[in-house]
């Protein structure tokens, strides 16, 4: 099968490259000449013979709109685009509206796997009608993991994209639960050896998971994280997800204080807190801390 990829950072460029593995043809366009198989998504297009794929890994929201406008205007009736970025669903249906007058199929692929994903697959959560997702299947089979799980047709166009806005509520969630549990093991003192405790736990216990190994590796290489500043971005799916749980009245309150406690690492001097202490003073006297 041919396929257009574009976007070739760690993940697209990890992408092209499993695909490859698998005996299909792929043309890559980025911005970056160095990495592109193409100098523009025109010359892409014309590399490929229809009915063309073309698969888009670039950032959400505008960048994005861009490049399906532009798609819009070079593919034929009877190609698919796939949007395997992190789009937000509700613009899954947009594209998927504005590419379908043209007669051109729109999948939403949510991708997870980060930069392990050339070794071990990609988990793939895909939302559009049976027949554009037909057209990709052998792309999706070349990405996922080996065996029967790893892939999954989640419902119609958006579907693909929200799974993935909630598996990433979860992972917000879930790594807030181990920063919890190593902070509290770091203050006790009789706890001599935190990492091989989160190192114990790697077997036989019902909290093991990918995110637990890649703690340890992360103690192994910094023990007590010293390295690091505890400042913590959000990509922006954990808003939506979050977003969405108040539009569906879905009470979420792990993932929203995940969400929250990331706001929190940002402030080096938190305005809520001196609030909190200008308040404690004024109706029990207690004592303040002055910025001098």
């Amino acid at each position: 099968m041919q396929l257009g990829l574009i976007g070739l950072g760690k993940m697209g460029g990890n992408m092209r490259e499993r695909i490859r593995r698998a005996g299909h043809t792929v043309v890559g366009y980025d911005r970056n000449p160095e990495l592109s198989d193409v100098s523009s998504l025109t010359e892409l297009v014309d590399k490929l013979e229809g009915p063309r794929t073309v698969w888009v890994m670039v950032p959400a929201g505008a960048a994005t709109q861009s490049v399906v406008d532009e798609l819009g205007e070079l593919l034929s009736p009877g190609d698919t685009v796939v949007d395997g970025g992190n789009s937000r669903w509700t613009d899954d249906e947009k594209h998927a509206k504005e590419l379908g007058e043209k007669g051109i199929g729109f999948v939403d692929a949510g991708v997870s796997g980060g930069v392990w994903g050339l070794e071990n697959g990609y988990a793939l959560m895909v939302g559009g009608d049976a027949e554009h997702i037909a057209r990709v299947r052998p792309v999706f089979d070349a990405l996922k993991p080996e065996g029967p799980y790893g892939y999954v047709h989640a419902g119609k166009v958006g579907a693909g994209h929200f799974s993935k806005m909630v598996h990433n509520g979860i992972e917000y969630a879930m790594m807030q639960a181990y920063a919890e549990g190593w902070e509290l093991l770091e203050k006790l003192d009789s706890v001599t050896d935190v990492r091989e405790v989160f190192r114990s736990w790697q077997e036989g216990t019902v909290i093991r998971s990918w995110l637990l190994d890649l703690a340890v590796n992360a103690l192994a290489e910094d023990e007590h994280l010293d390295k690091l500043r505890g400042y913590a971005e959000d990509s922006g799916e954990g808003r939506w997800t979050v977003e969405a749980a108040i539009d569906n009245a879905v009470p979420l309150p792990a993932i929203t204080a995940s969400l929250f406690a990331r706001f929190a690492s940002r402030q080096d001097d938190s305005p809520q807190m001196k609030m909190i202490a200008a308040l404690r003073n004024q109706f029990g006297g207690h004592a303040v801390e002055s910025k001098e």
